[in-house]
């Protein structure tokens, strides 16, 4: 058997191990429905659905043909970027974990984590202009160093930075769009400056990676890379504006009749 059926044979044996947390992320969460049924509204079904979809987009990273190619092919990378950094962090904060985790806690257990929320390093974290800076400049020094080329040639560090990568676009999204319980909140017109400068960013990040390929990638697939994290970015990003700017335009008319009630 030679070097290459060896290694194909490796992960064919590893890849349903690589399932597991996400199956059990999965399940975890359907366990959290039902026992917040037991005393509270009935959970949606919606977001149950965002909640798997999510799960699956992370899934695809780490297992199946796209896992497989995002070691080799920059092209694929930058697919596995939009799902791991953009749309599974989106999908799984419209599934509200944190609101369905503290449904199923004793009013004891829900103070203790809420005190946590509110602690000060979890607030300067989930400031708009900090997670911003956590997640669209956190891809600027991957792909603008050899942070790239080194993340495949150590699985400790190619395993931390697909971690950040999740975990700075959920806390990007969390600063913007406010579904789970948010103790610090900052303005609308503050979110919205931030927002249009972060995105501008990855913007141009996406045409730095265009006419500058990172270390070990080909011409063609930067430039196809660049346009993927352009357009496909810009899809995701339209989303998110869609629900902030509703967001938004709620909580005005909450406040216009509220100042009429008080008015009358």
């Amino acid at each position: 058997m030679n070097n290459e059926h060896m290694e194909h044979f490796k992960i064919t044996i590893v890849e349903p191990f690589l399932l597991i947390p996400f199956i059990l992320l999965f399940f975890l969460y359907l366990i959290a429905c039902i026992v917040s049924n037991r005393h509270y509204k009935r959970w949606s079904y919606l977001r149950i659905f965002y909640w798997a979809l999510g799960i699956l987009c992370m899934a695809t990273i780490a297992v199946g043909p796209l896992a497989k190619s995002v070691h080799k092919d920059f092209t694929a990378h930058m697919f596995g970027h939009l799902l791991l950094g953009m749309v599974a962090p989106l999908l799984i904060l419209l599934s509200a974990p944190m609101t369905l985790f503290l449904r199923t806690l004793r009013v004891k257990q829900a103070r203790f984590i809420t005190k946590m929320l509110k602690s000060f390093p979890l607030r300067v974290i989930c400031d708009p202009l900090i997670a911003s800076l956590l997640n669209v400049g956190g891809l600027w020094l991957l792909y603008t160093t050899n942070l790239y080329s080194q993340m495949h040639q150590n699985i400790i560090l190619y395993l931390f930075i697909h971690l950040h990568v999740f975990i700075a676009g959920y806390v990007y999204t969390a600063a913007f769009i406010y579904i789970d319980p948010i103790p610090h909140r900052t303005s609308y017109m503050y979110r919205a400056i931030i927002m249009i400068i972060s995105m501008a960013s990855h913007g141009v990040l996406s045409k730095y990676l265009y006419a500058h390929p990172p270390y070990g990638v080909t011409t063609t697939q930067a430039e196809i890379g660049g346009m993927i994290m352009y357009y496909g970015g810009d899809i995701v990003d339209i989303i998110l504006i869609y629900i902030f700017c509703l967001q938004w335009y709620k909580s005005t008319k909450v406040k216009s009749n509220l100042v009429k009630q008080v008015n009358i």
